[in-house]
This record gives C-alpha cells, structure tokens and sequence, in this order.
C-alpha cells in the first residue's frame, strides 16, 4: 500500500504563534494544514477525510458558516482541493472508491461531493449526533450543504469490534483491505475516530482531531498554544473522553514507537515532516 499525504487546504486562524507555534508575528494569520491521506491499494483509491472541496472553494459563503470563515479566513486555492491533487496524481476522482471519515467537521467532509462513487465510513454516533444539528454550534461546524451524498454513507458502532494496541471498539471497514481499520478517539465531537492504516510492519494511525499540536504528544512536557487549547476547548464535545485519549494516545507512542506513528489532522510541522514538502506545496509526481 502507498501513502500520500496531501495537505487540502490551509486555514489561517487569528493569532499567528499563539495558534500554529511557528508564524514569527502574533498580528499576522497562522498556517495550520488540512492533513488527508490518500492510499493505493489493489482495490482502488482510499481517502482519510477530504479537506475543503471544490464546492467549497467556489462558493464558500452558501457552504460554510459566516462565523469559520471569519475566524480560520481558509486559504481557498482549487489546486490543494483532494480531488486537484488526485489527478496530479495520474488519476480522477472516479478512482476514488471509499473514503474514511474521522469526523464530519466541515474542514474534513468539505470534498465528500468531489468523489460521488465512493462509500464513505465513519462512526454510526457521528453521523447520528451531526445530522440533529442541535447546538448553533453543531450548525455552524455540521454542514448538511457538503453532504449531497449521504445515500453512499456507511456506518459502524463505537463499541463491539477489535482490539488495537491496547484501544478498543476498533471496526474493520466493509470493502477496505484488513490494513485499514477504524480507531475510536471519542472527545472533539461524540463520533469522533482516528484511521489507522498499515504499511508493511509499521502503523501509521491519523489521529484526526484527538489533538492539534504536536507537542501535546510530547512524553515529558505536553503541552499545547494558547490558541489551539481554546480552540479545542470551544469543540469539544466531551472533555473528559478528549483528555483521556489524548494520554491514551501519548501512552501508544510511549510504549509502541517501533510500530506506530501518529499524527493528527491540523499541525504543520506534523505534515512537513511526514509530507517531505513545505505546507502549501501540492503533492506533485506520480511515485
């Protein structure tokens, strides 16, 4: 199995080092990624979350709330959509045959329209607990415009399934090959996953929105911007099962380092360092 990883599309939150760590000024925008996977495997293409899609990109003010566009000012470049870099790639959208969803948040469901014959999976109590749009916040984050396809949507509990380095619930995804499997990281939203995929004899686990800096892995001293602790504290959705999977998740790097990577969705440095290119490099280059 191949891994690409594709950055789709930056947002710039107010607040420079305060948010991302590393942008020189606090008066200037930070940079945080969008951070997909995209994997070849010898049934077809698989997406991990799409990023903002083209949809998106061409319409932002019917798709996404007044309220995110204002406070993450997204870098709205059509060539950093999943599907622009896809065919970068030496291949379309129809390629595409399923798409794992760590959450429903609009900046990782935005390119769900971009791929109409991929079934997408994701945890049963996401999709549940995002369609009720209960909160003004659920509505401004869940946006049902992004989701014309909900027909192909598969779903899976959050309990039940396997066992996975010490993490529970963990679901095998109908159609995907056994080195991709499903990770409950419950705490950002109630149906929140990370995606592990297996890659000869390592794991490579996309922890989603479990975190957002890479310091907070840190095993000594975590620790996270003032700027991304408020920003999680804002989402979450259970603050309890957050901070548990996050020491869950510093616990897997501390005893599994050998066979696991992590990652998440939102950290830049994470991406250059995995990516092998600057943040808002398209991937370019098939192979």
């Amino acid at each position: 199995m191949k891994v690409h990883h594709l950055n789709c599309i930056s947002t710039c939150p107010l607040g420079g080092r305060l948010m991302d760590g590393r942008t020189t000024s606090l008066l200037r925008r930070g940079q945080l990624c969008c951070h997909c996977l995209l994997l070849e495997t010898a049934d077809g293409l698989v997406l991990v979350d799409t990023g903002l899609g083209l949809e998106d990109v061409r319409h932002p003010k019917s798709r996404l709330s007044g309220f995110f566009l204002a406070l993450l000012s997204p870098d709205f470049r059509e060539e950093m959509t999943a599907v622009r870099q896809i065919e970068r790639l030496g291949f379309s959208a129809q390629d595409v045959r399923h798409i794992a969803l760590t959450h429903l948040d609009f900046d990782h469901a935005g390119g769900l329209d971009d791929f109409p014959l991929a079934t997408v999976h994701m945890l049963q109590l996401e999709r549940d607990h995002a369609v009720l749009q209960k909160t003004w916040l659920d509505r401004q984050r869940f946006r049902p415009q992004q989701w014309s396809g909900r027909a192909r949507w598969q779903v899976y509990p959050a309990e039940g399934g396997g066992d996975w380095f010490g993490f529970s619930g963990v679901q095998q995804l109908n159609g995907l090959p056994l080195e991709i499997v499903m990770v409950p990281l419950i705490g950002h939203t109630l149906g929140h996953a990370g995606v592990a995929v297996r890659k000869g004899d390592r794991w490579l686990l996309q922890a989603g929105d479990a975190y957002f800096y890479h310091q907070e892995m840190n095993l000594a001293h975590p620790h996270c911007t003032p700027g991304l602790q408020m920003y999680q504290v804002m989402m979450q959705k259970d603050r309890s099962a957050r901070w548990a999977n996050q020491r869950r998740l510093r616990e897997l790097k501390r005893n599994y380092s050998a066979m696991v990577d992590v990652i998440c969705a939102h950290d830049p440095t994470e991406f250059e360092r995995v990516a092998r290119r600057a943040l808002q490099a398209p991937v370019s280059g098939k192979g």
